[in-house]
């Protein structure tokens, strides 16, 4: 079976999580620098073999979408463009930086830790591929 990736895009730093093979388990990947996300992927994608792509909605707890929504459907346009073969969509990210920082304290890191920003970005890509995965088994 192939592999999901999730990404929490950010305006200067994306995290990226990736399911196991099977898509049961949602793994952190690896937090990149945004404006090396497109390569980032694109080298994964010659290693593993990717279903698809789930990237975070950007909405405000309203629902209404978010200052970065322009970013990430920029970014989608251009990830249609360049791998059309490998689909991108939608799952709403609300809360997914509160969770993160929940887990981190839930597991004891440090103050110093919880402050790395590169972290929470992972931390919430994951979570937003469990998500979606959980809501894909019901």
């Amino acid at each position: 079976m192939a592999r999901i990736l999730s990404v929490d895009y950010g305006k200067k730093r994306t995290g990226i999580a990736v399911t196991d093979p099977l898509q049961l388990i949602a793994n952190g990947l690896a937090t990149v620098s945004t404006s090396d996300l497109l390569q980032f992927l694109q080298d994964y994608l010659k290693q593993e073999v990717v279903e698809r792509i789930v990237i975070g909605e950007p909405k405000q707890p309203n629902g209404q979408p978010s200052e970065n929504m322009a970013r990430v459907q920029q970014f989608v346009n251009r990830w249609r463009k360049v791998c059309p073969h490998v689909p991108i969509e939608y799952y709403d990210e609300r809360f997914t930086s509160v969770l993160a920082h929940r887990a981190m304290l839930a597991v004891g890191l440090r103050k110093k830790a919880r402050q790395d920003k590169a972290l929470v970005d992972e931390i919430s890509a994951t979570i937003i591929l469990q998500s979606y995965l959980e809501s894909k088994r019901k």
